[in-house]
């Protein structure tokens, strides 16, 4: 019986209408990314796991998708499993009954693993790809699971003929009783990538002798995580990333802003809210209140205050060890109202004891004074003192974009500065900053506000009705000009029924239909009927061409 088609969960079939709006989103990002001087680069769909894990803290690493080793490296370790329990077996029972005594570590760590790589080896059965058995842990763990349960079910008791059904008992429980807690490490080398910031990061550190910097980097690609779909939140979704390394200067963070504005304003998402906060500042508040050792559970909990509130967010942050006294000196942040300009003197009179925070504190009043200057065409930018995003990596600014208010949906862009990012992968004092556009996301709140223009899912402007071979090449010789016109149109490509071509057209929203019969050959026009007004008119090719540009 054929199985019923589906799609993993969080993922998502696009329809012709849905990919022309997608791209009609992509189309702006990237031509204002490229007016902002940004050059598009592209990486590998997966990356090595060790280049993405411990990159975005402990709940980041759990959502991260690995890829499992080809199947048949997976059945080669398998193989190698089964055959290692099985010289156990065999070299305990012998072992057992020539000595008639208790167990000798010193033999087990000299004659043991020795005896066990030559048999390994001997039968082209290797732990690791590398024809090596250099990891000796799992090997400890497997034999001493093995010589517990030798003990405990008695081998010497045990004929040679029991043995095979032994070792499948032993290898079935072995799995079950380490519950993989080696075997991913061991089968899984690569992970989907998480977002495009640290494989970034990776090729900048890789490439570096080719890159001229600053460099400004581009990149639209899709990525992966493990976490729990829901509306506007998918396991597969685009990012559409925009970077700038080697340069400390606060003016790409203005521009970064500014690019913000553009982007939203050219998709008529008017009343977008950019908000921005600062990391130093918020180490100076956990500096202040006593807090340092627990700034990450400061900041966690601190970024849910607009989800659950005050309350919550003091009871979380009781429950993390901070205490009343310390969350007391923060009351002023859970009311922190005003204008930007009063917000961040606000900021300053809580934060003069520390030379973190003032520092972070200056940085804002540099980035907000010169984009309230430049002046903004939509957007609004807002100091979120709350603002905390979660990822590890970020040293200074950092930005989270929220829709207009009428539309319900998280944010739909974010970023930040960070300082010592390439420096995970050898490369020191290479600042960046950066920030991503939400495409999935954004493509929701334009099409809840009802902003695509009608043009952008259309498709051919007009169909050739298919009426006979001959009428299909005469079709097809004007079909070929228009499109080096760079004009849409298409030729049915069965010679049907009139009715059902029409129905066609109509279907696919195609504005007009050429049709050509014996009398439009032999005059060499063409009949063009609006399939809206239902008018029909005779043109030469260029009447056609112009009507239909």
């Amino acid at each position: 019986m054929a199985s019923k088609p589906s799609i993993p969960k969080g993922t998502r079939d696009f329809s012709p209408a849905e990919v022309a709006k997608r791209q009609y989103i992509i189309q702006i990002i990237k031509n204002n990314f490229e007016k902002f001087g940004f050059q598009p680069i592209e990486t590998p769909s997966f990356e090595n796991s060790e280049t993405l894990m411990g990159k975005y803290g402990e709940e980041g690493d759990r959502l991260i998708f690995k890829i499992l080793n080809s199947g048949e490296y997976v059945s080669k370790f398998n193989d190698t499993l089964v055959e290692f329990i099985r010289f156990s077996i065999i070299y305990h029972k012998d072992y057992l009954e020539k000595k008639n005594e208790s167990f000798d570590m010193k033999d087990y760590d000299f004659l043991y693993k020795k005896n066990l790589t030559t048999y390994l080896k001997s039968k082209s059965l290797y732990i690791f790809k590398d024809g090596t058995i250099s990891e000796i842990e799992l090997l400890d763990d497997v034999f001493y699971f093995i010589l517990k349960r030798l003990k405990k079910d008695n081998l010497l008791s045990k004929s040679d003929s029991e043995l095979d059904d032994f070792v499948k008992i032993i290898f079935a429980d072995f799995y079950y009783e380490l519950k993989y807690k080696y075997l991913t490490g061991y089968i899984s080398e690569k992970a989907l990538r998480y977002d495009l910031t640290v494989p970034f990061a990776r090729y900048v550190v890789q490439h570096q002798n080719d890159i001229e910097f600053p460099f400004k980097r581009y990149q639209i690609q899709p990525v992966w995580r493990a976490d729990r779909p829901q509306k506007g939140r998918f396991r597969e979704f685009f990012q559409c990333d925009a970077d700038v390394v080697g340069s400390k200067s606060l003016w790409q963070e203005v521009e970064l802003v500014q690019l913000y504005d553009t982007v939203f304003t050219e998709l008529g998402l008017k009343g977008v809210t950019v908000k921005i906060n600062n990391r130093k500042v918020l180490s100076g508040i956990a500096e202040v209140i006593g807090a340092s050792d627990k700034l990450i559970d400061f900041t966690v909990a601190l970024d849910k205050l607009d989800k659950i509130g005050e309350d919550g967010v003091k009871k979380e942050m009781i429950e993390k060890g901070i205490g009343a006294e310390a969350i007391e000196k923060v009351q002023p942040l859970f009311n922190f109202t005003g204008t930007i300009a009063e917000k961040i003197e606000k900021l300053g009179l809580l934060l003069t004891s520390s030379e973190e925070g003032m520092k972070g504190v200056e940085e804002l009043r540099f980035i907000c004074e010169n984009v309230m200057k430049l002046g903004l065409s939509s957007a609004i930018l807002d100091l979120d003192v709350t603002l905390a995003r979660g990822l590890n990596y970020y040293t200074g600014a950092i930005f989270e974009v929220a829709p207009p208010k009428e539309v319900a949906m998280g944010s739909i862009g974010g970023g930040g500065r960070y300082d010592d990012l390439t420096g995970i992968f050898g490369l020191k004092n290479m600042s960046g900053v950066g920030i991503s556009f939400g495409l999935d996301r954004i493509y929701l709140v334009v099409e809840e506000l009802n902003l695509f223009p009608e043009t952008v899912t259309a498709t051919s402007q007009a169909l050739f009705i298919n009426y006979g071979d001959a009428e299909a090449f005469y079709a097809l010789q004007a079909i070929q000009k228009l499109r080096a016109a760079g004009i849409k149109v298409e030729l049915y490509p069965d010679n049907a029924k009139m009715a059902k071509q029409f129905q066609h057209a109509d279907k696919r929203n195609i504005p007009f239909a050429v049709i050509i019969g014996e009398q439009e050959i032999a005059s060499n026009s063409f009949s063009l009927k609006n399939l809206v007004s239902g008018e029909q008119v005779s043109l030469d090719f260029e009447g056609l061409k112009n009507a239909l540009l």
